[in-house]
């Protein structure tokens, strides 16, 4: 894929959500909700300031972030849906954690 957003525009690949739950429950299609959860697949350059410097992002391909419901413009590259959006839209990123020791 040849696409790099421009300025302060990251582009994003939704994470696929589980087709079951904890419990063994399967969620049919239509009762799935669009996971705000994905993943950076390219960034912009930065936004310009004021003083005419270009900021970098916070954010880099291959982050796994969370965003909000109703963030971006999805599109389709390549056959494939993706959504573009301002690094402002980004609530975080997702940071793998270490194993934790079990309590005894």
């Amino acid at each position: 894929m040849a696409f790099r957003p421009l300025h302060d525009r990251v582009l994003v690949r939704r994470v696929e959500q589980a087709e079951k739950t904890a419990g063994g429950i399967i969620i049919p299609d239509t009762a799935k909700e669009k996971p705000a959860e994905g993943e950076i697949v390219a960034v912009g350059a930065g936004v310009r300031g004021e003083d005419g410097k270009i900021a970098p992002l916070d954010v880099k391909a291959g982050d796994r972030i969370l965003f909000g419901k109703w963030s971006g413009t999805e599109i389709k590259l390549d056959g494939e849906d993706l959504i573009i959006m301002k690094e402002s839209d980004v609530l975080g990123i997702v940071e793998k954690s270490a194993a934790k020791p079990k309590k005894a």
